[in-house]
């Protein structure tokens, strides 16, 4: 590889770094490679990208970017290295656990680093934590059905209050048009 591929390797890596707020450094060394191919397709299906690159150049990248930000990931960047990107903070860890589920129990892809929303993430044992994160649209529900339950309650009790006094519950009526 000359200077000029890995430049544009770098930049491709800043641009999908760029793109997506979270990402995670997997090893999928000892795949074979329709092991791989089955997890780049489910990557696909998932909308998560995977990509594969040298640990320099992801450095690099990342140096180039914002080296502070992304200083404890910089450790995980050793041995065979793939890319998973996702919009979805918990997506790659539900394709990794299933991938490892579907294949007896296989101990790869190995979580090596996540990046997500400004978090890091270190280490094969942060799988599960990864798979219970809730995404934006989760938390947006939980909050409104949070918010819905105290107007139901009220409502179910002067429904009930209006049964009890009157028998009946009517509807109130809107006022004729003149």
């Amino acid at each position: 590889m000359n200077k000029d591929q890995k430049n544009e390797v770098i930049e491709l890596l800043k641009g999908k770094f760029s793109q997506y707020n979270n990402f995670y450094i997997t090893n999928t060394e000892s795949l074979s490679v329709a092991q791989v191919n089955t997890l780049r397709k489910e990557c696909f299906n998932k909308n998560v990208e995977m990509k594969v690159a040298k640990n320099t150049l992801i450095k690099k990248a990342l140096e180039s970017l914002d080296a502070e930000k992304y200083a404890g990931v910089f450790d995980a960047l050793n041995g065979v290295t793939a890319l998973m990107f996702s919009d979805s903070p918990k997506e790659p860890a539900l394709i990794i656990s299933s991938f490892r589920k579907a294949n007896n129990k296989l101990e790869k892809p190995v979580l090596k680093a996540a990046f997500v929303a400004d978090e890091i993430f270190v280490g094969d044992n942060q799988l599960k934590a990864l798979t219970e994160i809730k995404t934006k649209n989760e938390l947006i529900g939980e909050v409104i059905g949070l918010l819905q339950s105290p107007a139901k309650r009220v409502i179910a009790a002067l429904l009930e209050k209006g049964k009890n006094e009157g028998g009946e519950v009517v509807a109130a009526e809107a006022p004729a048009a003149e």
